[in-house]
């Protein structure tokens, strides 16, 4: 059985045109699916308008415990149950999830890290992919919000790329897992200004060079770091591509082994 694990971004999740074509697209995907979404453009907003200020290391979110009531609130409530409404109207017999809900994905609070203190972030320990196989079965349609919890009580802010990596990587036992990462590029572009100049196939040599040759930085880094780990862990594809383009085999980049 084929499955086919979605990850969406805060910039697609917050452009409600962009939204709209991406569940319309994730809805004509054939077989079991889930969707994974941030939400971090809408944290910050939400947070600012509380008066708690966004502090933020290379791209990541520290998460002190006034952040994390705020990510809770607005990953696990806010965007989570505006999305499977919207699916829910498609035709989607969605169910919205945090990791803590039936216990899917427990993670630990991340250690320091070159001194620096990510607060309430969490690395996956483990995703129970037996228990997501019975909402499957039972014709659910998994949406996971980008929260874990540490199984003693406390969630855990947990970047929505990882959990796509690991929950893909739990289920390629099961299914013949297909990964795809949507964002608002068409793929991996060779030049940043160049929306025509898609990478096509990049594999761990080649992100070796691209990085080298900077190419390849920032926030792309964690997300191709993530797809080769679960490729190599034996998910069967992983696509980076444009939400429009869902669905599409012959759009996007394919990280491959």
């Amino acid at each position: 059985m084929n499955i086919t694990i979605v990850k969406v971004g805060g910039a697609v999740v917050e452009d409600p045109a962009q939204l709209s074509l991406l569940l319309e697209g994730f809805k004509q995907i054939g077989g079991a699916k889930i969707l994974v979404h941030g939400g971090g453009r809408r944290a910050t907003k939400v947070a600012a308008q509380l008066g708690i200020e966004s502090h933020m290391v290379n791209g990541r979110r520290i998460t002190d415990a006034d952040m994390l009531e705020v990510v809770t609130m607005v990953y696990g409530g806010l965007v989570n149950k505006n999305i499977v409404a919207r699916l829910q109207s498609l035709g989607v017999n969605a169910i919205g999830l945090t990791g803590a809900d039936m216990d899917v994905i427990r993670s630990h609070k991340r250690p320091l890290k070159d001194g620096v203190d990510f607060g309430f972030v969490g690395d996956v320990d483990r995703v129970a992919a037996d228990r997501i196989r019975t909402l499957i079965e039972a014709g659910l349609t998994p949406v996971l919000a980008p929260l874990t919890h540490d199984g003693h009580g406390t969630m855990l802010n947990t970047n929505a790329d990882t959990i796509a990596s690991e929950t893909a990587r739990a289920l390629a036992p099961l299914y013949d897992t297909t990964l795809v990462y949507c964002f608002e590029k068409p793929g991996v572009l060779a030049d940043p200004d160049d929306d025509a100049s898609v990478i096509p196939t990049i594999t761990r040599a080649d992100f070796h060079r691209l990085t080298t040759d900077g190419t390849i930085s920032g926030g792309m880094l964690p997300k191709i770091e993530n797809a080769l780990a679960a490729v190599e862990a034996g998910v069967k594809r992983v696509v980076i591509t444009k939400a429009d383009y869902l669905g599409k085999p012959d759009c996007g980049t394919t990280i491959s082994r």
